[in-house]
């Protein structure tokens, strides 16, 4: 069965750039689709199962109006729905997990339900329609513009969606392939992009960044939860790849800054950083006695990253491959962690480690999704490069200003392991702008990137693909989209007119979206 919709904007990809883009459009009274294919909205955020990356300012300044209030609203989502405990009542900037990596670390199902909150009037009202586990398998294209696109939900139902406007939000960029837009992937060469850590030789489309299967798990000592053997634990357990130091599962990773082989640990007790609270999402000292029998960890550590092929542009039974591998790695991490891992006391695993498949919303524990880090990324107006925002290049400078700003990010050039073999890449880097160019396509007029896909290379890739700076990507497209809309012109021609381009930049000014950083020091 095939079935036509018509809408104004439609949005391929519900992760945290498509939520963003929706509640824009619709704010500006457009009717919008999204899709995704995965139970729950909210990509990084929830079926990915990674708590957002932020920079030290993110309290204060430095994104979105509309990306803080969904902050606002986590921590007023347990205050309204869980009993606090006097300590955790007392935070300000109450952090559920007290994890390492963010000033937020919660749970994926409290991240999509504010989500879905934020999102209900507009569903509600029949301004916006969301179909999940929904995928896009084709794209109508004439000329210089899509007219259309077709979805197939999980039931083998088909839609195909007609609007004026499109925007890409899906993780690996999937309609770019499919409307013959013009994309890159992989690393470029220093030919090409003139940066100093591009690669020397000719560049390289498939090599691309690591990426991970997530998951949960808690801890009950004298308990035992080992799960099953995984089918590749023997493989892994051995898996050295040529740049690491020591075996894949092993407390010795690289320092992502200095490479220096660095010993971690699980627990708190030692000089040696404890893992378990780096993504911590559930601490229980923030509930009440008996809420959380232990505290709740994400997994999502350099022991699992899984750098051994890609899953897109490859052709299917290889992706599937990958896929399953990447999995085996995450399920022989946990085995390893309960059974073989040195603990300090000299004994070997840690057996009451409790995988937990009702934290992610799925059977078999592991994430819904894959953490994608590393995208198709369009053939854009504009191109941000490494020299554009690096600290070591730009020195006080700060980060090249772009007249066409539509939105600011923060964060260090994080590059993690590449499916060619290259060690992680973790530099310094200013905080920058977002430019309406990297957010256009050259050739086609009436799509925009709204996420991880825009014109970045893949070094800078590295700084603008974290939770807040896609939030603000999408929400600008969003915007972009509706105002176009409202002009009769294309993202191109706004771009181009100076008028326009301040009046669009006007409207994102007052939707709370900065455009500028103060003057402030490189991360």
């Amino acid at each position: 069965m095939q079935r036509d919709l018509h809408t104004d904007i439609a949005i391929i990809g519900g992760g945290v750039g498509g939520c963003a883009a929706a509640l824009a459009a619709c704010r500006m009274g457009k009717n919008v689709y999204m899709t995704d294919e995965y139970d729950w909205i909210g990509g990084q955020l929830t079926s990915q199962a990674v708590p957002p990356d932020e920079h030290k300012w993110i309290e204060q300044f430095g994104c979105t109006r509309s990306y803080r209030r969904f902050r606002d609203e986590v921590r007023e989502y347990y205050r309204q729905h869980y009993p606090l405990s006097e300590y955790g009542r007392s935070a300000y900037y109450l952090n559920p997990g007290n994890g390492g990596v963010s000033r937020l670390c919660a749970e994926p199902r409290v991240t999509h339900a504010v989500l879905q909150q934020m999102l209900a009037p507009f569903v509600n009202s029949g301004k916006l329609t969301i179909h999940t586990r929904c995928k896009i398998i084709k794209a109508h294209r004439h000329g210089n513009e899509i007219q259309a696109v077709t979805v197939r939900s999980e039931n083998g139902e088909k839609l195909t969606v007609h609007a004026p406007y499109f925007l890409d939000a899906t993780e690996c960029g999937d309609v770019l392939p499919l409307a013959e837009v013009e994309y890159v992937t992989g690393a470029e060469s220093k030919s090409e992009t003139n940066e100093p850590h591009a690669l020397e030789g000719p560049a390289d489309p498939h090599d691309i960044q690591a990426f991970t299967y997530c998951f949960a798990m808690d801890y009950f000592e004298g308990e035992n939860h080992v799960i099953d053997k995984p089918v590749d634990y023997e493989f892994w357990r051995t898996f050295q790849a040529p740049f690491w130091p020591n075996p894949q599962l092993n407390w010795v990773s690289p320092d992502p800054k200095t490479l220096e082989p660095t010993e971690e640990t699980l627990f708190p007790g030692t000089d040696k950083y404890p893992l378990f609270i780096y993504r911590r999402i559930a601490d229980r000292a923030n509930f009440t006695a008996g809420t959380y029998p232990s505290d709740i960890s994400l997994v999502n550590w350099a022991q699992n990253d899984y750098f051994l092929g890609n899953i897109y542009d490859v052709p299917g039974h290889l992706a599937e491959k990958h896929l399953y591998q990447a999995k085996q790695l995450s399920f022989s991490l946990l085995y390893w962690l309960q059974t073989e891992a040195p603990r300090p006391d000299g004994g070997a695993g840690y057996p009451g480690l409790r995988l937990r498949p009702d934290v992610v919303g799925t059977t078999d524990g592991m994430a819904q999704a894959p953490y994608i880090r590393e995208s198709r990324r369009i053939k854009a107006e504009f191109t941000v490069l490494e020299q554009h925002v690096s600290a070591a290049i730009r020195g006080d400078q700060g980060a090249e200003e772009f007249p066409d700003s539509v939105g600011i990010g923060c964060y260090r050039i994080d590059l993690h392991p590449s499916m060619r073999g290259r060690n992680f890449l973790d530099i310094s880097s200013l905080p920058f702008q977002i430019p309406l160019g990297s957010l256009i396509p050259k050739q086609v007029t009436n799509l925009l990137a709204a996420c991880k896909n825009i014109g970045t290379t893949h070094i800078t890739n590295g700084c603008y693909r974290l939770h807040p700076v896609e939030w603000n990507i999408g929400e600008s497209a969003g915007y972009t989209a509706a105002f176009c809309l409202n002009q009769g012109m294309t993202p191109s021609e706004v771009r181009a007119d100076a008028a326009k381009l301040a009046e669009l930049q006007t409207l994102l000014t007052a939707s709370g979206i900065e455009l500028a950083w103060p003057k402030i020091g490189a991360v």
